[in-house]
């Protein structure tokens, strides 16, 4: 069935489904006669198990991703007050992620597709992360989307729809990955951004000096490892875990910010889409709305890994007349979104 006959023939549902990592996400978005985009419904399963080794075990999230999927799609379905029935595409996340993970989501994402007749979509992860902002309103290209997570920082111009050029990414460590080592190191607890955010409103900025990285780079790259080594040697010279929190919390974010605003300024851009799961940092909300450019964060629920963002990535894949994926399409640990 063509994306043309579902919009005018069939409901304008999309189930999007993300098991990229530790969570199982499934949501519903509605896609508006208008264009625009709403959250139906965004149920998310986040694993606990992998607590207790401070990391994600690939394994084991596989696993429970498959103990968790059928329950999970039930609940987003019965939110959103609709059946699988009523549901006009199906879109599923393909990569980058755990494969074994990603399998999960994208085998039953296909089989609901094949067994409903409805066009299905595979995923990028990073567009359905920048995708997440899109229910928060009036969002037209152009303009720059930073994607910073634990697993991911990556900074996009987007001149047109569906169109990533990549303008910076992390040369090491992700930015979230770096807050979870150093919430490990100093016994904050996992995960490590909410506890960072929560442990650095106790300690002072100014404990420990930490040097800003890649000071005076021509490009628009980011570095996290310095602060993971600096923060190493700041704990092992007695540093309190909240000055430890407040001191890299406040460099990090100094770092994300100043070279988001130098490429804007480069691009032209007067918006920015950052997304993620630090993009639900205060500290990093506060210091970019102080910059003068309009930005636009994801709402309650959409930072972090969840379906909702891969269903308004799929409508909005549906909205630009894409042609659905192939289900013979495979999963893949590292799949670049640039396109340009």
């Amino acid at each position: 069935m063509s994306p043309q006959a579902m919009t005018s023939d069939r409901s304008r549902l999309v189930l999007g489904i993300d098991t990229s990592c530790d969570d199982t996400g499934v949501g519903v978005v509605e896609l508006v006669p208008d264009g625009s985009l709403r959250v139906r419904s965004n149920r998310v399963w986040s694993q606990t198990v992998h607590a207790q080794y401070g990391g994600v075990m690939p394994e084991l999230a596989s696993r429970e991703h498959v103990e968790r999927i059928a329950e999970i799609t039930r609940d987003a379905l019965e939110d959103a007050g609709v059946t699988l029935t009523d549901l006009g595409a199906v879109a599923a996340t393909s990569g980058p992620g755990l494969v074994g993970a990603l399998l999960v989501g994208l085998m039953y994402g296909k089989g609901l597709a094949q067994a409903l007749d409805v066009p299905f979509y595979a995923a990028h992860h990073l567009e359905g992360h920048i995708h997440a902002a899109a229910a928060e309103g009036d969002l037209h290209a152009p303009y720059l989307a930073l994607v910073v997570s634990g697993g991911h920082t990556h900074l996009f111009d987007v001149p047109r729809e569906g169109e990533y050029v990549l303008v910076g990414a992390t040369k090491d460590d992700a930015a979230g990955e770096a807050f979870d080592k150093i919430a490990r190191l100093a016994g904050l607890g996992y995960p490590g951004g909410p506890a960072i955010s929560e442990a650095a409103t106790r300690g002072n900025v100014d404990a420990v000096a930490f040097k800003e990285p890649l000071q005076g780079q021509k490009g628009f790259d980011f570095s996290f490892s310095g602060l993971k080594t600096a923060a190493l040697l700041a704990h092992r010279a007695g540093a309190a875990p909240e000055d430890l929190a407040a001191s890299f919390q406040r460099m990090a974010v100094r770092v994300l910010v100043k070279t988001t605003v130098r490429a804007a300024e480069a691009t032209g851009r007067g918006t920015v889409v950052v997304s993620g799961g630090v993009a639900a940092n205060r500290a990093l909300r506060e210091a970019f709305a102080a910059t003068g450019l309009r930005v636009v964060f994801p709402g309650a629920g959409l930072n972090t890994d969840n379906g909702a963002m891969i269903a308004l990535a799929g409508a909005a894949a549906l909205h630009q007349g894409r042609p659905p994926s192939p289900l013979d399409g495979g999963a893949s640990a590292y799949a670049p979104l640039a396109n340009a």
